[in-house]
């Protein structure tokens, strides 16, 4: 697929975002536009594309941070080494619960995560 100037300059900045920055891009756009991105997909349900979108979704998960626990410092320390974000971008992102911290993570990955976060004293949901 071709892509435009202005499409290919929003990808390539889409990809230095780090996981904070992606998910409020994300929440913006949706406000902005009243669409979420779930509907997003299911709108293009019908194309074959889809299809093999949603024959690949059943081998990943999005990981949910439910809930940090009493020892939010040692939810945030692994949530700065899994997803490599900073110490302030982590903390941000913990004190959002519940919130997606990883997105179409493969089966392994997120059970590794989960159990990591589980251990620091998080709640942790896929969805």
């Amino acid at each position: 697929m071709e892509l435009t100037k202005n499409q290919q300059q929003v990808i390539d900045l889409v990809k230095e975002m780090n996981a904070v920055e992606l998910n409020g891009l994300v929440k913006a756009l949706e406000e902005e536009f009243g669409v979420t991105a779930a509907a997003m997909v299911v709108a293009g349900g019908a194309s074959a594309g889809a299809a093999a979108a949603d024959a690949g979704a059943s081998d990943s998960m999005n990981v949910e941070l439910a809930d940090a626990g009493q020892q939010k410092i040692a939810v945030i320390k692994v949530v700065k080494e899994a997803l490599g974000l900073d110490l302030k971008s982590a903390k941000e992102l913990v004190e959002k619960a519940p919130v997606i911290i990883k997105e179409n993570a493969k089966a392994d990955e997120a059970e590794a995560l989960k159990t990591k976060l589980t251990e620091a004293g998080a709640t942790v949901n896929f969805k």
